[in-house]
C-alpha cells in the first residue's frame, strides 16, 4: 500500500482581484475514511488487545472527549495532540456589557501534538486526476460523503 498523499491541481482566483488569471495549487485529496470499526481492527492487528475491547475504548474516549468538551476542559491526547473549545462573538464596549447572548459560534480548535506534527515533514506526495465535483460542493453547500 502507497504511503504518500494524493493531490490534484485545481485554479484558484484570487479574491481581491477577480480580474486576475487563476493560479493553480495542490488540492489534497482523500484516498478513503477511517471508521472507529476499523481503526479498531487495525489497533487489534498491532497489539494483544481484541477488535471489541479496542472499539469499546474508542466508543468510550469519544464519549469521554464530548462531556469533557461541554464542560469546558481541555482534553489532552498526549503526542497526538489537544482539543479545546474556541468561540466566535460580537465585541461589547466595557466588559460589564458583555452577555453571553453575544457569542455566535462555538468551536471545536485542534492543535497537533508532537507525534501528529512530526509525520508532516515525512510526507510524500503524488499527483492524481481532479475528482469529479458534486453539484452542492459547488454551491458551497456542506456535502455528507456516502457512508
Amino acid at each position: 500500500m502507497s504511503r504518500s498523499v494524493t493531490y490534484s491541481v485545481v485554479p484558484r482566483l484570487n479574491p481581491r482581484d477577480k480580474d486576475a488569471s487563476p493560479k493553480y495549487y495542490a488540492q489534497a485529496q482523500a484516498s478513503g475514511d477511517v471508521t472507529i470499526r476499523e481503526m479498531s481492527e487495525r489497533i487489534q492487528q498491532t497489539c494483544t488487545v481484541h477488535k471489541a475491547d479496542v472499539h469499546a475504548v474508542l466508543v468510550a474516549l469519544e464519549d469521554t472527549m464530548i462531556d469533557a468538551l461541554k464542560s469546558g476542559e481541555i482534553v489532552r491526547l498526549g503526542d497526538l495532540g489537544t482539543f479545546r473549545i474556541g468561540l466566535s462573538g460580537k465585541g461589547a464596549l466595557t466588559e460589564e456589557d458583555y452577555t453571553p447572548s453575544l457569542i455566535t459560534k462555538a468551536r471545536i480548535n485542534f492543535r497537533p501534538g508532537i507525534a501528529l506534527s512530526g509525520l508532516l515533514t515525512e510526507l510524500s506526495y503524488s499527483k492524481v486526476a481532479k475528482k469529479a465535483v458534486k453539484e452542492s460542493e459547488e454551491s458551497g453547500e456542506d456535502v455528507i460523503p456516502d457512508a
